[in-house]
């Protein structure tokens, strides 16, 4: 009996240990000793250049005690939903600013001024305007969804872009006062 509970005692302690690359929360992970950069991307399915570039490394250097940001991974649901935003903010759009519209969303999840989850970027109160008169309930193309599937698979690998806006349907003063990082059809891409 003795044994036995050594044995229970021993393999209780082994289901304590987590994986050095286990997020702490949503996308960030905290580094523990002992952690390397490959390790943690290779637990979170992502390629080590990939979370080299959203936290902004150019080396493989890691420090105990440091925040890393991981890229966003939605479920079934958020991919959707972020497909549907994408048809309905970018239809008649290239391919590429499709991509761009999802990276933009992607990466106000990211950033400490925005909700840090898809749904509440997206959600959030007056914009994107097909959340607002419904046009985001209509079905994605093909094309969105391969758009979102591509702006998740380089997320870290854009122009950190915030913002984006067609000028020939809507004039922002607060937009006209930030970066442009590109434009890409009708719409322009700011941060």
């Amino acid at each position: 009996m003795k044994r036995l509970m050594v044995f229970v005692t021993m393999m209780a302690s082994l289901l304590v240990v987590t994986s050095p690359a286990s997020a702490d929360s949503g996308n960030a992970y905290t580094v523990k000793p002992g952690d390397s950069l490959y390790e943690i991307a290779a637990y979170n399915g992502i390629p080590t250049t990939q979370l080299m570039a959203v936290n902004n490394k150019r080396g493989t250097t890691i420090y105990p005690g440091e925040q890393l940001e991981l890229p966003v991974d939605p479920n079934t649901y958020e991919r959707g939903l972020l497909a549907r935003l994408v048809e309905a903010e970018a239809k008649g759009e290239s391919y590429a600013g499709k991509v761009a519209v999802a990276t933009v969303v992607l990466n106000r999840v990211e950033s400490e001024i925005f909700p840090d989850s898809l749904y509440g970027v997206i959600h959030e109160d007056y914009q994107f305007t097909p959340v607002m008169n419904g046009e985001i309930n209509k079905p994605a193309s093909a094309q969105s969804k391969a758009a979102v599937r591509e702006a998740l698979a380089y997320q870290g690998f854009d122009n950190e872009s915030l913002f984006f806006y067609n000028p020939a349907k809507a004039t922002s003063a607060y937009l006209s006062k930030k970066e442009v990082t590109t434009v890409i059809g009708n719409h322009v891409f700011l941060r």
